[in-house]
């Protein structure tokens, strides 16, 4: 995810209402979802009832993303992304590896919440790409490490603000 220590995930209010959303729905679910538990319960011995397995393994998974949501939102600044020469969370990056033109990618740095409200990839400024460009301007050719420890080089082509 997109995160700073002092600023939390930042959002789109775009993504933000789309996460709400999911949660209101997950918390709207739980009388539902104990509702099949109970009835899967009364099918009989619970060492073998799978029903019941699964209805408490989809209930556990379920409250896992309820949790999972309200710390993000509860941590989350909801906007636009800042102006800056630099690049930063929210900022729509063109980069060319090992400075050939030809070979080039467009994507957004930002948290994987924004990724379900846009076509560009998403890329997190904790990832590796991210991290190396993270505070550049265009113009400049940073180097990071893949998981492999591959070294690979980039030159920032062009930086916008992300728009939604």
């Amino acid at each position: 995810m997109a995160t700073d220590a002092n600023q939390g995930t930042w959002l789109t209010q775009e993504a933000y209402d789309r996460l709400k959303s999911e949660l209101d729905e997950l918390i709207a679910n739980r009388p539902a979802m104990a509702a099949e538990i109970n009835a899967r319960r009364e099918e009989g011995d619970l060492k073998e009832n799978g029903g019941y397995h699964a209805a408490r393994d989809e209930q556990g998974k379920q409250e896992g993303r309820i949790r999972q949501l309200e710390d993000l939102l509860r941590n989350a600044k909801v906007g636009e992304a800042k102006d800056s020469d630099e690049i930063q969370i929210g900022t729509v990056v063109t980069i060319a590896f090992d400075g050939d033109p030809d070979d080039t990618e467009k994507f957004l740095l930002g948290s994987r919440e924004i990724a379900a409200t846009t076509d560009l990839t998403v890329y997190s400024p904790d990832s590796a790409l991210g991290a190396a460009i993270l505070g550049h301007k265009v113009g400049d050719t940073v180097a990071y490490k893949t998981p492999r420890d591959t070294e690979i080089s980039v030159k920032i082509i062009d930086a916008e603000k992300f728009l939604g």
